[in-house]
């Protein structure tokens, strides 16, 4: 006589078998630096922090014709810490979707900006899905790069909406951000990581980097969940203005209309700061 199964030992089966293509990914998909990258993301930068003194390599300073049409071109670039004088807070928007959104940060040296954008590392063809984003098919990566190529992609050629905010910190903790974040950089080219839609993405790690300036740790928050919110968050902690209406406040800094008002060039940095300086 055949045995019938339990309502309990069904249940069971059902749930190793929708639990075993996740249990397969963890054990044998591992991260690597080893792969047919897509042409923007190909190169990673590397960060030798001496002192005051820090010298990238692979700073990426791309010329766009399209958002996918570009002259590729990479960097060497030396920085002093001591002329570090200002921190950016950048959030593009994707149209008018609610809740999604890339952010990243931009560090000021006079006239001089360099971002960093942490970033799902494509390979080529590959295109961003938060399902995948869970299942460890992107590896993460820190792109360094001149404001004018990772900034003006995202206003003049993808044109998003893009909002740009001075953070409100001191020189000797912005410094520390970015140390920590080429730090990372450096972690990430040596040890590769996955990304993680919720755990591990752009705004989760920019989260654990600001941990270090904030007057009071960054609280757990769906506004970190869903970046587009981020903004706000940040305006509730006081690490951006605050001092006039939310919606005042993201207004003031809005930047993709006025960078567009001419194409991406030398004064790029300067021209999208008129609007986004008090």
């Amino acid at each position: 006589m055949k045995k019938r199964l339990t309502v309990g030992a069904a249940l069971a089966l059902l749930l190793v078998l929708l639990l075993a293509p996740f249990a397969w990914v963890r054990v044998f998909n591992q991260p690597s630096n080893e792969r047919d990258w897509s042409p923007d993301q190909k190169v990673l930068s590397r960060a030798l922090i001496q002192g005051d003194r820090i010298t990238v390599e692979n700073v990426r300073n791309f010329s766009y014709r399209t958002d996918t049409d570009y002259v590729p071109n990479y960097e060497t670039r030396r920085y002093d810490l001591a002329k570090l004088d200002s921190l950016w807070f950048v959030v593009e928007r994707f149209g008018d979707a609610p809740a999604i959104a890339h952010t990243f940060l931009s560090f000021g040296f006079g006239d001089e900006y360099v971002a960093i954008s942490v970033e799902i590392r494509k390979e080529r063809g590959e295109t961003y899905s938060p399902v995948r984003g869970l299942l460890r098919q992107y590896e993460l990566m820190y792109v360094v790069a001149d404001e004018r190529d990772v900034l003006g992609l995202r206003t003049n050629f993808r044109r998003d909406p893009v909002y740009l905010y001075p953070v409100k910190t001191t020189r000797e903790q912005m410094r520390r951000v970015f140390v920590e974040m080429l730090t990372r950089a450096n972690r990430l080219a040596a040890q590769p990581e996955f990304y993680n839609t919720l755990t591990n993405n752009c705004t989760s790690n920019i989260v654990s980097h600001v941990n270090t300036i904030a007057p009071r740790a960054i609280p757990f928050s769906y506004k970190t969940l869903m970046p587009a919110y981020s903004d706000q968050l940040a305006y509730d902690l006081g690490l951006i203005q605050n001092d006039l209406p939310f919606v005042t406040v993201r207004a003031a800094h809005r930047i993709d209309g006025l960078a567009q008002q001419s194409p991406v060039g030398p004064n790029f940095s300067a021209r999208v700061r008129k609007q986004a300086v008090r």
